[in-house]
């Protein structure tokens, strides 16, 4: 039996060609007054929004899923599909349907995505929306700078690009946190394996991907001949990565892109390198622990919505340029010493709003006429900055000040244009001022003299027929009207023409009611067309002033920042760092950040002071129990590093910082279980990572190396790592925390590596915390003084401190350390007894070894290798 074709209506056979256009993404459909989704889409729809699946044509051969919502409902609902990662088209009915005798024509008028988004209710004010594309080169795999990646915010016109290895593009993607990344289809598993799964993408054909295409689109939009004047001529795959980005956009819709006026490079060797494990670790930006606080939480005391964007990139990408740096610094302190400067700046730079997204918004067609109003308000309030900055006797507020733009022409035409009351919608009316069109003033006399011309016919009417209860009124049916009531109905005149009959009434029109009626009509039907052709001209016109706008919209977002950083220095008591070119890290009374601001009211939190140095004391190897606050002290010391290289005063009472290009930290557990790798695999590959990348000017840290597996084997790691990073000609400045005691050793062979612990109080029965760091090693862990203070049941305790003994009579840390101790001396035996040829070829195995390519895994292999030749001569 042949199966039912099912039969289409003209509506879904409209519906279904153009969703065949849009196979990926959700349509809304617009339907009347509401926007509806069919099939398939109307089940995710109803699931994401919770809105009611009901059926159009339940029980017929049309029979369909439906869900939908009111079409001025949009705003509402269109966030929650795009948040939830959805792609929606929506169709829109592209004539009015009274014009019409057949099926109403439909387009769809706009694609959103999670990356390109320019509604209010989907973006957040003070973070970027960013789209990006990510594009492996042809050499894939091999050690070239072969992947390129571009990043574009569509709300606000920043384009980026960039290109080298994977860890620096990953790098990139971790800072700039894209909202939908771009990939060639046949790369798909490629972008999963180096990047992971944690990203939402969208997958172009590969012919996208095209070298002279990706060109010729960037040349196009931007009218030039070529992309030598942005500096980025050179970076082959990161133009392709760039162009798809402006494909994509053209493929959703989002033809008016004149806001994106520029592309900037992104450069690895300008900004501080941090891992994607560091970012993470650091809690820069969001943590794995809910509800917790981060860094960007405590030091935004940004006002503008720019501010606040500009905040987070300063963040990801901290200044190596100790020029740059002192001018920030300059700055906060010059506005730390004139607080009346300062608020002042801070009170205008709060009536400025979003410029930046305003004028995207005038490039896109997609500003209303009250956005317009605040733009031009916005652009009023930076008159009184520009004065303020240069009048100041700091140059770099001063070079602020003088690069403000005015555009007084701007302001005089929307001061003479629109309204000051202007409406969200062009159709409410009274957007345009009547002095501004002449027209328009006659048109509104006539439409608005409207109660006085019916006034007088109505007592012209009354007097003349006799009835004195007449009354004029209107609505929807038919238009205008005279109401008679039935006591007086006799006395109406033949000519009036009897519309509707009610209980107590009769109601007529006349034909002067009539010819009235079409032209107030005629009037607010001219005045809407008016309205709406001056505001577009407008709109238009206001297209010439992007560029200086958006100047100004970085320039405040600057301020904003520097403006912040003085805020936060007041109230936290910050100090500001000496940042040189030397090699000390020099730290008084040292805070975290976070944490200070975390602890219950009056209680102090105990600062520390951090010394390092590539001579005396390179690496400080920290002892003390768990919970004692060895990890604060690792972070913190990143932290106020990151802080005084973004430009900022520091948690301390005083930082004497040489410059910083690279900060590593192997920080916390961050186990990988999900793709199949253990605490300990995910521990070895980011240590793996910090070891093959560290230079002279990096800061190490890290905590609790090696606890992943067994003890032996962890303090052969711990012990490795550290020799490993006081041997490298690098002598980079670390931290490394750990609960081996053993490693305490280590000071008596290495001359730069130090001691120090944080000191707890042993009472009675009880460990106090004092959190201070102190000279010399830790004995203790004092790990079941933890469990105690946790909350673990005492017969637990009780249990746990009896093996504990049975297990330090059995085997004593004396023991322990002894092997470590031996296998210390059997790696010095090999450097001062050469008389022995075996001896001799080990140190021709050493010297013939490039220790700095070596991986830590290769370095202990050939270590357990020499090792085995010795203990074979031994048993010999």
């Amino acid at each position: 039996m042949a199966k039912k074709v099912k039969k289409e209506t003209p509506l879904m056979k409209q519906y279904n060609a153009i969703k065949v256009k849009y196979p990926d993404a959700l349509l809304l459909f617009r339907v009347g007054d509401f926007y509806e989704t069919f099939g398939f889409d109307a089940i995710k729809t109803s699931k994401i929004l919770g809105i009611i699946l009901t059926k159009r044509g339940a029980g017929s051969e049309t029979e369909t899923e439906l869900a939908g919502f009111p079409h001025h409902s949009l705003n509402t609902y269109l966030p929650k599909l795009v948040r939830a990662g959805e792609r929606v088209a929506i169709c829109d009915q592209l004539e009015d349907p009274k014009q019409t005798k057949t099926i109403v024509k439909r387009g769809v008028t706009e694609l959103v995505t999670p990356g390109v988004a320019l509604n209010d209710d989907i973006l957040h004010s003070k973070t970027n929306n960013f789209l990006a594309s990510v594009y492996f080169g042809t050499s894939a795999g091999s050690v070239f700078n072969n992947i390129g990646v571009s990043f574009l915010d569509v709300s606000t016109g920043e384009f980026f690009m960039s290109q080298g290895n994977a860890e620096y593009v990953d790098k990139l993607l971790q800072n700039f946190r894209p909202s939908e990344v771009l990939i060639a289809k046949p790369k798909r598993l490629e972008f999963e394996k180096t990047f992971g799964i944690n990203f939402h993408t969208f997958y172009l054909e590969d012919w996208v991907f095209q070298d002279d295409y990706a060109n010729e689109t960037l040349l196009k939009h931007f009218k030039t001949k070529s992309l030598k004047g942005f500096g980025v001529d050179d970076l082959f795959e990161g133009i392709v990565a760039s162009g798809s980005i402006l494909h994509y956009l053209s493929e959703t819709q989002h033809h008016k892109l004149q806001h994106i006026t520029s592309i900037q490079r992104v450069t690895k060797n300008e900004h501080v390198w941090m891992d994607r494990f560091t970012i993470k670790n650091l809690e820069l930006y969001q943590s794995t622990n809910q509800n917790a606080v981060t860094l960007i939480d405590v030091i935004d005391k940004t006002i503008s919505p720019m501010g606040g964007r500009l905040l987070k990139r300063w963040l990801a990408l901290p200044l190596v340029d100790l020029n740059k740096i002192h001018q920030r610094h300059d700055v906060v302190e010059y506005l730390l010493d004139d607080a009346v400067v300062l608020q002042r700046i801070q009170n205008h730079i709060n009536k400025i709003g979003d410029i930046e997204r305003l004028i995207s918004k005038v490039a896109t067609a997609k500003i209303s006429p009250r956005e317009v109003i605040q733009l031009k308000n916005a652009l009023e309030a930076i008159e009184p900055i520009k004065a303020l900055t240069t009048q100041t006797k700091n140059p770099a507020l001063q070079h602020i000040g003088d690069a403000l733009a005015l555009c007084e022409d701007l302001r005089e035409r929307i001061k003479a244009t629109l309204n000051e009351d202007a409406p969200v919608n062009i159709l409410k009316g009274n957007t345009i001022s009547s002095d501004y069109s002449s027209e328009l003033k006659e048109l509104r006399a006539l439409a608005f003299s409207g109660k006085d011309y019916l006034d007088k016919m109505l007592e012209r009417e009354s007097e003349r027929t006799g009835i004195t209860s007449l009354k004029i009124a209107s609505n929807n049916v038919f238009g205008y009207y005279i109401e008679v009531r039935n006591t007086h109905k006799d006395k109406v005149p033949q000519e009036w023409i009897r519309k509707q009959t009610l209980v107590n009434a009769e109601r007529y029109i006349t034909e002067e009611l009539k010819e009235y009626e079409a032209k107030i009509l005629g009037a607010e039907e001219r005045i809407s067309i008016i309205e709406q052709q001056l505001f577009t001209e407008l709109v238009n016109w206001m297209l010439q002033f992007i560029k200086p706008v958006q100047k100004n919209a970085a320039l405040i977002g600057e301020l904003d920042c520097l403006c912040g950083f003085t805020q936060l220095a007041s109230e936290n008591k910050y100090s500001r760092p000496n940042i040189d070119d030397s090699f000390v890290l020099d730290i008084k009374n040292g805070r975290h950040p976070v944490i200070e601001k975390q602890l219950p009211h009056g209680e102090p939190y105990i600062a520390n002071d951090v010394c390092l140095d590539r001579d005396q004391q390179q690496i400080i190897m920290i002892t003390g129990p768990n919970m004692s606050g060895k990890s604060a002290i690792l972070r913190q010391t990143a932290l106020i590093v990151l802080l005084a290289q973004m430009g900022s005063f520091v948690p301390a009472d005083s930082a004497h910082l040489g410059l910083t290009d690279k900060i590593f930290t192997r920080v916390g557990a961050s186990d990988n279980i999900s793709m199949g790798e253990s605490t300990f695999m995910v521990e070895m590959n980011e240590t793996a990572s910090i070891l093959n990348n560290i230079s002279e000017r990096s800061l190490v840290l890290l905590d609790e190396i090696g606890r992943g597996t067994s003890t032996y084997d962890g303090i052969s790691i711990a012990w490795a790592i550290s020799e490993y990073l006081h041997e490298h000609p690098s002598k980079a400045k670390t931290l490394f925390a750990t609960h081996y005691h053993e490693l305490n050793e280590m000071t008596e062979t290495f001359s730069r590596i130090k001691n120090f612990n944080v000191s707890v109080k042993e009472l009675k029965n009880n460990v106090l915390f004092l959190r201070k760091l102190v000279e010399g090693g830790s004995e203790h862990s004092f790990g079941i003084h933890v469990a105690k203070m946790a909350g673990m049941p005492q017969q637990v305790i009780h249990r746990a401190n009896k093996i504990l003994k049975q297990l330090e009579k059995s085997h004593s840390s004396e023991e322990l350390t002894d092997k470590v101790k031996h296998l210390n001396d059997e790696m010095q035996l090999s450097f001062f007894n050469l008389d022995d040829p075996l001896l001799e070829q080990i140190k021709d195995e050493i010297v013939n070894t490039d220790i700095n390519t070596l991986t830590p895994v290769e370095a202990l292999m050939k270590l357990n290798e020499i090792k085995r030749m010795l203990l074979k001569k031994k048993r010999a």
